[in-house]
């Protein structure tokens, strides 16, 4: 459906946008934690080594940053349901790659199924910026979390279905950690039908169109103004001609517009570091509660509590980050994460609930970096530059969480759990201190010009 700018109405298209939103990001938030909970258990029993446990995890976030290149491209061309739904086909394929790779105990075909699993993490990761793209910059941070928040329902969902994963498992005749993925395969297509079906029209094309829209009657309205100054004989004022939309999704576009733009760097550098201190902790968790001899349905507990904490206090990161500021929320982020790092430093192995603590404020740590990220990033381009900005943040965030989680695992079998967490505690300070910063040329919250 295509709509003349004349009959946009800004507020009932986002309220229609964000109840389509909330509901693939529920759907994609099953298929996207069940990997999660399972992934590292699942590539130590294929690879059959500890060592590689972490690999299953990294090449699901580096295909999450990897694919977000072409999604990218395809949101800042066609609109934000092409690059979604690019993102969540991938994701459903990986997902069955996973389970052919378990039937035939191929590691390497499970790395591949991992990778491609990633797209639904861009698909998630996207959508937010999706609810951002009608809302008023009063309300970015509220709108923007709200979609946020809704992967809770899915997310938390997600992990706990480890234990009938096993029954599903059993029937299809898959082994016994792999049946999970099947619920994944489910929610990857349902999002995918919600997005395809619902999405309309496309937030991203709405917007351009509305600033199009605005575009017009000011320059209506400053050619008036040079005919009024002529008929007074004042020649000095002259009308401009508007710069034409750029609709280039490339990397190297989004690195030209980051280059001109301090803000646009500090946030990603907020959601890049904060990802990776997340990452860094939650992939060797599993095998950190392993080690004590912790059952694999308490494990899939605990990873579900984290992934609560990255997502169900969100509406009040959003709704702080519009009150206070996206600067104030990243450094209260990066202060989380360091103090949520050190108490999972101090947790023995096993089940415990010191470490049930940690993972729950790592998770709050992250929610506010990406959401106060997310909304600096947002406000600090044009409508027009979004998508390239917007899909190099995600892939610096993606890369940050790809090597995070190959490090851990490094460190882990060489120094222990707990030298990594505090690792990830000194990382942690960083994204304070880059929060806190307010350098040069800072806009901050404020919309800001990009270049042509």
């Amino acid at each position: 459906m295509v709509l003349a700018p004349a009959t946009l109405d800004r507020d009932a298209l986002q309220r229609r946008v964000i109840r389509t939103l909330v509901g693939s990001q529920v759907l994609g938030g099953v298929g996207m934690a069940c990997g999660l909970a399972v992934g590292a258990l699942l590539a130590e029993d294929l690879s059959g080594t500890e060592a590689l446990a972490g690999v299953g995890t990294t090449a699901q976030v580096l295909g999450t940053a990897l694919i977000t290149i072409p999604v990218a491209r395809a949101t800042a061309a066609r609109g934000r349901r092409v690059g979604l739904r690019l993102g969540l086909t991938l994701a459903f394929v990986g997902a069955a790659v996973v389970l052919v790779a378990a039937v035939l105990r191929s590691f390497p075909l499970f790395v591949v199924g991992m990778f491609l699993f990633g797209g639904g993490t861009t698909a998630n990761n996207q959508t937010r910026y999706a609810a951002a793209d009608l809302a008023v910059p009063a309300r970015r941070g509220r709108d923007l979390s709200i979609v946020v928040w809704a992967t809770t329902i899915g997310s938390v969902a997600g992990p706990n279905l480890v234990g009938p994963g096993k029954a599903v498992a059993q029937a299809v005749g898959v082994p016994e950690l792999s049946g999970v993925f099947v619920f994944s395969l489910a929610g990857f297509v349902l999002a995918w039908v919600v997005v395809d079906r619902l999405l309309r029209p496309d937030p991203l094309l709405a917007a351009r169109a509305l600033d199009a829209q605005e575009r017009q009657l000011a320059d209506e309205q400053r050619q008036a103004d040079v005919i009024a100054a002529a008929a007074g004989g004042d020649d000095t004022t002259f009308g401009t001609v508007a710069a034409a939309p750029n609709h280039d999704g490339s990397m190297r576009r989004g690195l030209a517009v980051v280059r001109a733009n301090p803000g646009a760097l500090q946030a990603m550098l907020i959601m890049a570091l904060g990802h990776l201190v997340m990452v860094s902790v939650m992939v060797m968790t599993p095998i950190h509660m392993k080690h004590g001899h912790a059952e694999l349905e308490v494990i899939g507990f605990v990873i579900s509590v984290h992934i609560m904490g990255m997502f169900a206090l969100s509406p009040l990161v959003g709704m702080a980050v519009d009150r206070w500021g996206g600067q104030a929320v990243a450094t209260t982020g990066g202060a989380v994460l360091a103090f949520a790092a050190v108490l999972a430093s101090r947790s023995q192995a096993g089940w415990s609930g010191l470490l049930l603590v940690a993972l729950f404020l790592l998770g709050v740590g992250w929610s506010c970096t990406l959401v106060s990220g997310s909304t600096l990033l947002t406000s600090a381009v044009s409508t027009d530059e979004r998508p390239a900005t917007q899909g190099l943040a995600d892939v610096l965030m993606g890369l940050a969480g790809a090597g995070g989680g190959v490090a851990a695992g490094v460190v882990v079998g060489t120094s222990g759990y707990g030298m990594l967490a505090l690792g990830s505690a000194v990382v942690g300070v960083v994204v304070l201190v880059i929060g806190a910063t307010r350098g040069p040329g800072h806009r901050g919250d404020a919309e800001a010009a990009t270049p042509a």
